[in-house]
């Protein structure tokens, strides 16, 4: 088996996940993606509120387009199906990928619950949604951490991205539905947020290290279909496309300068940002000197 570096991107059938496992790709990684999604043109989300209804919404997108598209880019790619809301499917997949790959340098916990009545108003609630928030966006991702980290620490080192939310520490601008977020997705945020922070503490003397990378508002597939982002977008948060939030991943995995960073809530578009202007002044500093 050739010694490739191994990047495991979960939630990678479309959105901020596609883009990220294709950017870890292009960087010469070997990628394994996960989603629930398998094949082309069976994709659905369910309705952001209990109010728009239960019946399920189209997305594009699956394993099987992001996975060509990783393999025209000369790397492998490895389809591995998962549900976040299913902790048994969230383990094997990790268990998947070891199993085959026998390593994973890079883990990237992009993927989100996407449930039924996760932008529901306070009142409106059901504590079983809320529930299956916490479940999916909290318990389920540290299940998959918990699989995938003592193969880190056997091979001397990793790194753990978790795509948070500024859903988790900033009170929304406005109710769901007028341009802020539901209490129930914001508070499963927050509480997967405080996972980097102890991954750092307890293992980054064993080389892993753990980085929040909050990805901006991107509107994905899925929030395009299931609509809301236009009044996101009108209470004054712009839109940045999920490109950003990838090539911050594959920054934060590759760069040994972005230790300086653990501990903090890395925005992305500031770090792409600040990242695209060092460039320009490198290449001028280059032309001064010819």
């Amino acid at each position: 088996m050739p010694d490739t570096r191994v990047a495991l991107v979960t939630g990678a059938s479309r959105g901020i996940g596609r883009e990220t496992a294709l950017a870890f790709a292009r960087a010469g990684f070997d990628v394994a993606v996960t989603a629930r999604t398998v094949r082309e043109g069976r994709g659905t989300v369910p309705p952001r509120t209990r109010r728009d209804g239960d019946e399920p919404i189209a997305v594009p997108g699956s394993l099987e387009t992001t996975a060509a598209a990783i393999e025209s880019l000369g790397v492998r790619a490895l389809s591995v199906p998962m549900d976040l809301l299913d902790v048994d499917s969230v383990r094997a997949a990790g268990r998947r990928v070891l199993d085959v790959w026998g390593r994973i340098d890079v883990l990237v916990n992009n993927a989100y619950a996407q449930t039924s009545g996760n932008m529901d108003r306070l009142l409106d609630i059901d504590l079983a949604d809320a529930a299956a928030m916490v479940e999916g966006n909290y318990l389920h991702q540290l299940a998959l951490i918990q699989t995938v980290l003592p193969a880190m620490l056997a091979r001397g080192g990793g790194v753990v991205i978790d795509l948070v939310s500024g859903s988790a520490a900033i009170d929304p601008p406005a109710p769901p539905g007028e341009g802020g977020w539901g209490l129930s997705y914001a508070a499963s945020k927050a509480a997967f947020a405080r996972v980097a922070g102890m991954i750092n503490a307890e293992y980054r003397a064993r080389g892993v290290r753990a980085f929040n990378l909050s990805p901006g508002f991107v509107v994905t597939e899925s929030g395009r279909a299931r609509g809301g982002t236009r009044a996101v977008e009108d209470a004054g948060f712009d839109a940045v496309p999920a490109t950003v939030p990838a090539d911050a991943a594959v920054w934060l995995a590759t760069v040994p300068d972005a230790d300086r960073l653990l501990g903090k809530v890395v925005w992305a578009p500031t770090l792409i940002e600040r990242m695209s202007a060092s460039a320009v002044e490198r290449r001028n500093e280059r032309t001064d000197v010819t």
